[in-house]
């Protein structure tokens, strides 16, 4: 804060970016803070294009200005960067929930002007610090169905309800207002059909076969679902092996919950024949979650060859690679293959289990 840049806090809806916002903002009561949110239509017509002189009066004394939801205001990325440029004392605090609205319009007015945060569903760590150790290890088949929503988390009760409007509020309110959003019912096959493939490797052509579309609109409607903060796509792994796939990708979850609510399906973790593939799920997104908050800037990957080696999880940093498998049966066996191991720079290689994830996500394994 105060640093000389704007602060723009991407993320899904409802994992708390105006509740962060507002703590911020009562971190230091001597600083005068204009509240404005996106949501509100007047709030939209002055800033949507506006003025030098209309955003020194609208500014006035407040040093510190929080635009909330800034993705509703037209034009919000040459307002910010008006902000940001004519009054060098104001910090200027940015939330948004989509990255297709926010990121592409302030990508290009504050290129060099801004730093880009990532804000997603809670992770271990956080709930550790929270909860304790003993206490958050005892939820995980709890979180393994319902995720780690904040309202989730604090109505363990009320999860299922919360997670059906969160499932819809996503894709209906969000995705369904874009123009590129032609054919509704469309993408909830598209999400649906990606709901059971989660840990498999996912075929544009196959999908677009069974929904009845073609590749094309497949792909672009799993590009808006990755930048609605619903999944994240995993490419493959590649650098000089014949045999290697290297066009391949996996498709994630950003939370279990939100993977279950789409297949109406919230039954135990103990009778389900997809536990595996939840177990995988949870680990990637919270390994990718512990990549965004350290800054590591670590790339990541899954690898398989066209003979059937594969690992399920690999971060690449300064030209070395830390591999992951994930079982979720304590007894099952994985070893690194040998022809990864023999052509690159493998820097650890790990099984992660239930009995010792946690480990791994509080940062203690390396």
């Amino acid at each position: 804060m105060f640093g000389g840049k704007t602060i723009v806090v991407l993320g899904p809806r409802q994992v708390g970016k105006t509740t962060l916002a507002r703590q911020l903002a009562s971190s230091m009561p001597d600083v005068p803070v204009l509240w404005l949110t996106g949501d509100d239509p007047e709030t939209q017509q002055l800033l949507a294009h506006a003025p030098l002189g209309r955003l020194r009066s609208l500014i006035d004394q407040n040093r510190l200005i929080v635009v909330d939801e800034a993705q509703r205001v037209a034009g919000i990325g040459l307002t910010l960067k008006l902000i940001h440029d004519n009054f060098p004392d104001v910090q200027l605090l940015v939330t948004g929930s989509s990255a297709l609205d926010l990121a592409e319009q302030t990508a290009e007015p504050l290129t060099g002007r801004k730093w880009e945060y990532l804000m997603l569903p809670l992770s271990f760590a956080e709930l550790v610090h929270h909860h304790g150790l003993i206490e958050e290890r005892g939820q995980l088949r709890h979180r393994l169905v319902f995720g780690a929503y904040p309202d989730v988390v604090n109505a363990p009760g009320s999860a299922r309800e919360t997670l059906n409007l969160l499932a819809n509020d996503y894709l209906y309110k969000d995705l369904f207002r874009l123009e590129q959003m032609k054919k509704p019912v469309l993408l909830e096959h598209i999400v649906r059909a990606l709901a059971f493939q989660i840990g498999s490797e996912v075929s544009y052509h196959e999908i677009a076969q069974l929904v009845g579309a073609s590749p094309q609109t497949v792909e672009k409607y799993i590009d808006l679902l990755e930048k609605a903060f619903i999944v994240y796509r995993l490419t493959a792994f590649s650098r000089n092996l014949r045999n290697e796939i290297k066009k391949s990708r996996k498709i994630y979850f950003w939370d279990n919950g939100i993977r279950n609510a789409i297949l109406g399906n919230f039954s135990g973790i103990e009778t389900r024949t997809d536990a595996g593939a939840l177990w995988e799920n949870y680990m990637v997104a919270e390994l990718l979650k512990q990549k965004e908050y350290a800054r590591t800037f670590a790339k990541s990957y899954f690898w398989r060859t066209t003979d059937q080696q594969e690992v399920d999880y690999i971060e690449e940093l300064d030209g070395q690679l830390t591999v992951y498998e994930f079982k979720w049966n304590p007894t099952a066996k994985a070893k690194l293959p040998d022809i990864l191991n023999r052509n690159y720079p493998v820097k650890a290689f790990h099984v992660v289990a239930p009995e010792q994830y946690d480990l791994y996500l509080m940062g203690e394994q390396v």
